[in-house]
């Protein structure tokens, strides 16, 4: 071999080596081309047929038609939520799976139900919020939310309120008015709201509090009514004329939000994709009429940043109601 060739030889196992090296050091996004190059997985931390669930699959739908790959919906239920944001706390940062969060993310680890907490999750935007509201079967013996208060704290009532699962968004709504009022409720939990719901239809609870969307049928049915609602101003679509806990005096709002997120550490450029998508997804004319259809608001979306402060200041909040109303596992 002679000296030129061996030196071409070196030079072409040399550039060899650096391209092999730089292959490693770029982020496992970008070796597999443009983000998304295959479907992204969105964790749903709650059983089908609840409004977590209808959320989510409402926007795969729709943001379908700003990614060049599918959203493809897995449930993941169990532990008030725990179960399913775990899993995308601790999956690969690469964007193809992400979380559909909720007002649980900032206060499971403050009942000792997560390890983690909203930190520990990179929010891509708010989708949805709705209040929450008191519920009771149309034939019960309450008209007022002041009758069923007062029923209650009778000795002996065992008045039964119905909830997504210890720990869940509206398992703390009741706890919350329960301490706001001193009317003591036997906290009934179920795998979501929906089953909750179900239970109370078929008359095995006396009441839930769940959002306005998730009892909005029931209710023009007539067969469910709302006694109150847990937010600053009368809700719309149906719920004109129930009254706000604020109204009967009662100085308390808790509602539920629904948003996506994506583990901590994935690449800001994957982020701004997923952002990007979400933004022009919200405003397409088939995910505003699923969330009409549903009863379900749409005019909450917001963006990351005002999300990230939401949930600072809804964690804060739960994390002192936790421990005033001893709820720690």
């Amino acid at each position: 071999m002679t000296p030129a060739s061996l030196s071409t030889g070196r030079r072409q196992v040399l550039r060899g080596a650096i391209a092999g090296t730089a292959a490693l050091a770029l982020p496992a996004w970008s070796q597999a081309g443009p983000y998304p190059s295959r479907p992204i997985e969105l964790v749903v931390p709650w059983q089908a047929g609840g409004g977590a669930d209808v959320v989510g699959r409402a926007f795969g739908a729709a943001v379908a038609r700003h990614l060049p790959q599918p959203v493809v919906v897995v449930n993941r239920p169990g532990a008030s939520g725990a179960l399913g944001l775990g899993e995308v706390v601790n999956a690969r940062a690469d964007g193809y799976r992400i979380v559909l969060s909720s007002t649980e993310l900032t206060f499971l680890n403050h009942l000792g139900l997560a390890k983690f907490s909203y930190r520990d999750l990179r929010p891509i935007a708010r989708l949805n919020a709705d209040p929450a509201a008191v519920v009771v079967r149309a034939d019960a013996p309450y008209a007022t939310l002041e009758q069923f208060l007062d029923a209650a704290r009778k000795p002996d009532a065992n008045i039964r309120v119905g909830n997504a699962g210890h720990g869940s968004t509206w398992h703390m709504a009741a706890a919350a008015l329960s301490e706001k009022t001193g009317a003591p409720f036997n906290h009934i939990p179920y795998p979501g709201g929906a089953p909750a719901v179900l239970a109370l239809l078929g008359g095995h609870i006396d009441a839930v509090t769940v959002s306005t969307a998730e009892v909005s049928g029931h209710i023009a049915a007539g067969k469910l009514k709302a006694l109150a609602v847990m937010a600053d101003q009368r809700v719309s679509d149906g719920f004109e004329r129930v009254p706000t806990l604020k109204e009967r005096g009662v100085d308390l709002s808790i509602g539920i939000w629904r948003g996506l997120s994506a583990p901590r550490e994935t690449p800001d450029e994957v982020m701004a994709v997923l952002k990007a998508a979400v933004a022009k997804a919200v405003r397409e004319p088939a995910w505003l009429d699923s969330l009409r259809k549903l009863h379900f608001s749409t005019d909450t979306y917001a963006n990351d940043s005002v999300l990230a402060d939401a949930m600072a200041r809804e964690s804060a909040f739960f994390k002192d109601l936790a421990g005033r109303l001893k709820l720690t596992s």
